[in-house]
């Protein structure tokens, strides 16, 4: 029975060969990684992925799909909201060292997914994603852009970031109305350590009126709590570099 495509699920099927076979390029998998696919679908990276990896987990929100992925003897299936899986405790469920992650997000609860994942960073080797362009955009953003914002800021200070393929509607069943990107996302190895809860609400803060000089905003917020450090509140949010927030957010 042909699978209808659920808005509320923000089902977008990938169909096309070419596609599939490039993202396959950038991933490269190999025989027995540790991988997991986030929202398998209709299974058309799956099944090379598979292939490839002799063994995959895949995670499924939607129970149809969840029941079709099953009769597929080399597919582990986790049946849940990708957002309260433990990428931690599938690790060690897998006994991998680190996780490959890899997806077709759903395009509406995507950035959740991204920094849901940011806290299991420590052990995922990759991810790569196909996502709206417009968020790969952001994601991948240089300071003093219209797109580099807080996402920017979040992701590069855990990964490096890259912009790998550009995907159109075309591509897909049903077609979104909008381009798609695939993006690689590595985490490092020894990450500027600071608290991502404190880096978060910095962040937050300073691109909360991103039209605004920093004083408005920024410049309130540290006032608040006493800083007494150096830090120029005289430019927009979009002009202070990833390492100037990460500093900050060491200072307090």
């Amino acid at each position: 029975m042909r699978h209808v495509a659920r808005k509320r699920f923000g089902q977008h099927f990938l169909a096309d060969d070419a596609i599939i076979d490039a993202m396959l390029r950038e991933i490269a998998p190999k025989a027995g990684e540790a991988m997991v696919e986030i929202g398998p679908g209709l299974a058309a990276l799956t099944q090379p992925l598979v292939e490839r990896l002799g063994r995959l987990t895949v995670i499924e929100l939607d129970r149809d799909l969840a029941a079709r992925l099953r009769t597929h003897p080399q597919l582990a299936v986790i049946e849940a909201d990708v957002l309260k899986v433990d990428f931690a405790e599938l690790a060690r469920t897998l006994g991998a060292g680190r996780l490959r992650v890899v997806g077709n997000l759903p395009y509406n609860i995507s950035t959740p997914i991204l920094f849901h994942l940011l806290a299991f960073a420590p052990g995922i080797e990759d991810q790569h994603f196909m996502l709206q362009k417009e968020v790969v955009d952001r994601m991948v953003a240089s300071p003093a852009t219209s797109d580099y914002g807080r996402l920017s800021v979040m992701l590069q200070w855990r990964y490096a970031m890259e912009s790998v393929l550009f995907v159109s509607p075309s591509a897909f069943d049903p077609p979104p109305k909008v381009d798609s990107a695939v993006v690689r996302m590595t985490p490092f190895a020894t990450p500027a350590p600071v608290d991502p809860r404190l880096l978060g609400e910095v962040v937050r803060v300073a691109f909360s009126q991103r039209r605004k000089l920093l004083r408005h905003t920024l410049g309130r917020w540290l006032e608040q709590r006493g800083f007494g450090g150096e830090f120029d509140v005289q430019r927009r949010a979009e002009e202070v570099p990833v390492a100037q927030y990460v500093a900050l957010a060491q200072t307090l």
